[in-house]
């Protein structure tokens, strides 16, 4: 028999346990097989031999055990280790009678068990006149020898057992056991504990998968009972896996149970049920080993698990994604009108409904959106904006539903991922909303109505969920009146309205935000030195009478020019026409400061000091309620007073 050696760890380990003439045969041949594995021999019996083995395991474990007659069955019976019998065959019964008639011709042959029927048949048909007996235990042996010794028998070949019984009776005993048969023993002894340790190789390897496994993982037998268990599954099932070893598992878990799957042979896939009052995705399915089934596996999934999987496939498939990064707190300004605007966002955020943000072009409606993102449940989850406007019809339906692989000439291999389903469990802000064709606004209200997406080219929707907030420069009122904006849509966004002030509506910000802006654009110009402050307040006091229709953009944008046009380079300090000729817009409708011009800037000052007086009389010379109806600080409205009663005096 060719041997291998064991897999890596200490040299195989057997037990050979016999005593008297079995005993010498295994001392006789444990050195030949010291390379393979290291041979312990006891010469113990029943549970004497039992204990003595266990010490050996605490010692330095045993993989196998080797053994004969009845002490070997009783090991068998008493050990969760493989025993490997020695077995006498034809030829050692020959051989034993042979050394036996030398003494005596009077013999008999004893055998563990039962009488070997080739041995009966051979006895008789020769008329050897051998005795034949049997026993299974030790009293059934010694009533053998008496009754052998009553019918004059005087040698006995037999086990050690009953070698060592006829002695003491005063017959002549022969081991029947051989050299031959002790060595086939031994050898296969070596090579079921070889396999033993490929096997506990193999299931160590499997467990140290399967425990780095999130899921729930089980194996049973084709008696249900469990092999192979994960922590996972022993959280779910309550118990320590030494335990959960060898228990049926329909036993423990009536709902787990594997039953049905061994008895039809048949899967059950991602099937969803409750397991100890919590949601699970359970997966059955037969174990098959070359051909014939074996046993069966059960799969607890947490949807939890799925749904991030789920979503981090869906990102990764639509690159260039990022999570929203900026919050409520970088909306700039302490106006009411801002304050009002951030205590609804608040709310907004509060609520997993659709919000509607109105305001003109540059007002922040994106950094409003993100900021209600980042203030919700949905804040570490993707954020994907897309500009309604930006795209023609046809891209722009690809963009937002994606398609699928050949759903049109020129499209992607393997498909797209579409916008809707790369923000999955995330928020999608739709910019620009009014704007969208008529002919995908259906397709919108579908998803917002249904939560699923269907790809250009699909026939099986994909289900979704996502938090829509759209924005919009428009009137949608007045475009659904024309017929450019579908009513039922409009119903639908239009849940939860947020109004974002234009900058002239908000004018006592103007100064923060101004400062707030040149800051952010000196870090981005890298500017060597500190904002110019008499650039920043020049802005601002040109910009009062300003209606910035390009709001807070426009202001970004005229202060760059402003920094890089009379930046810290610049020798003398910015005047006031130096930014009349950076910024002319500022200036758009005013006259220069000359006599000739004199009446009717007197003109004009009379004009809108009534209209300042007029508010105020309104407001009960209400300075505070008449400066927010104007859309400007208190501040703001005591210097236009003064200068105004100055310029009309």
């Amino acid at each position: 028999m060719a041997f291998f050696p064991a897999p890596g760890g200490p040299r195989l380990r057997i037990a050979a346990v016999g005593f008297h003439g079995l005993r010498a045969l295994l001392e006789e041949l444990a050195p030949a097989y010291r390379a393979l594995a290291e041979v312990v021999i006891l010469d113990k019996a029943y549970d004497d031999a039992v204990a003595g083995i266990a010490v050996l395991r605490q010692a330095g474990g045993v993989d196998a055990v080797v053994s004969a007659g009845s002490n070997g069955s009783f090991l068998r019976e008493h050990l969760d280790l493989p025993v490997v019998l020695v077995k006498p065959g034809g030829f050692d019964v020959m051989q034993g009678l042979a050394r036996a008639s030398g003494k005596s011709n009077r013999l008999a042959v004893v055998t563990y068990g039962t009488v070997p029927s080739e041995l009966a048949h051979f006895n008789e048909r020769f008329s050897l006149r051998v005795e034949l007996r049997s026993y299974t235990t030790e009293q059934e042996a010694e009533a053998c020898v008496q009754d052998l010794l009553a019918l004059g028998v005087q040698a006995v070949v037999a086990p050690g057992l009953v070698v060592d019984l006829a002695r003491s009776y005063g017959l002549d005993g022969v081991l029947l056991y051989s050299q031959g048969a002790v060595r086939e023993a031994m050898e296969g002894a070596i090579e079921v504990a070889r396999i033993a340790r490929l096997e506990a190789a193999k299931r160590e390897k499997l467990s140290t998968i399967l425990g780095q496994l999130k899921d729930g993982v089980v194996a049973v037998n084709l008696d249900e009972r469990i092999e192979t268990v994960n922590p996972e599954m022993e959280a779910i099932l309550g118990m320590p896996a030494d335990q959960l070893i060898g228990q049926r598992l329909g036993a423990l878990r009536r709902e787990l149970s594997l039953a049905n799957t061994l008895r039809t042979g048949q899967a059950e896939l991602e099937h969803v049920q409750q397991v100890g009052g919590k949601t699970v995705v359970v997966t059955r399915m037969p174990i098959v080993e070359q051909g014939r089934q074996t046993g069966a596996v059960l799969i607890c999934q947490d949807p939890i698990v799925i749904q991030r999987l789920d979503r981090s496939l869906r990102s990764r498939a639509q690159p260039g994604l990022r999570h929203a990064k900026y919050g409520l707190e970088n909306l700039i300004g302490q106006s009411k009108a801002l304050a009002r605007v951030r205590q609804r966002a608040q709310t907004c955020a509060q609520s997993s409904a659709t919000v509607l943000i109105v305001g003109e072009s540059g007002t922040g409606k994106e950094l409003l959106a993100q900021g209600i993102h980042n203030a919700g449940a949905r804040q570490s989850q993707p954020f994907v904006a897309i500009n309604c406007a930006a795209f023609p019809d046809t891209l722009l339906e690809s963009e937002l539903f994606g398609y699928v692989d050949g759903a049109f000439t020129g499209s992607s291999r393997g498909g797209k991922v579409g916008l809707f389903e790369a923000a999955h469990t995330g928020t999608i802000f739709l910019d620009e909303i009014g704007d969208m064709p008529l002919s995908l606004q259906t397709r919108l209200l579908r998803v917002l109505q249904e939560k699923e997406v269907l790809r250009i080219g699909a026939t099986e929707p994909t289900p979704v969920d996502v938090r829509v907030i759209a924005a919009t420069h428009r009137n949608l009122e007045q475009r659904v009146l024309q017929g450019e904006f579908r009513q039922d849509l409009y119903y639908r966004l239009n849940i939860l309205l947020v109004h974002l002030p234009a900058l002239r509506e908000r004018r006592a910000d103007l100064p923060v935000l101004a400062r707030h802006l040149a800051d952010r654009i000196a870090l981005r110009l890298n500017s060597p030195g500190p904002v110019d402050d008499r650039l920043i307040h020049l802005i601002v006091e040109a910009a009062e009478n300003y209606a910035w229709p390009g709001n807070i953009r426009e202001l970004e944008n005229l202060i760059e020019r402003a920094m890089v046009f009379h930046g810290p380079a610049q020798a003398a300090p910015i005047t006031l026409e130096d930014l009349r000729e950076i910024a002319p817009e500022l200036f758009a409708g005013r006259a220069p400061d000359t006599q000739p011009h004199q009446a009717l800037r007197t003109s004009r000052a009379q004009t809108e000091l009534a209209l300042l007086r007029e508010v105020l009389q309104a407001c009960d010379g209400n300075r505070e309620l008449a400066a927010e109806r104007l859309g400007i600080s208190r501040t703001t409205l005591w210097r236009k007073l003064r200068r105004l009663n100055e310029a009309s005096s």
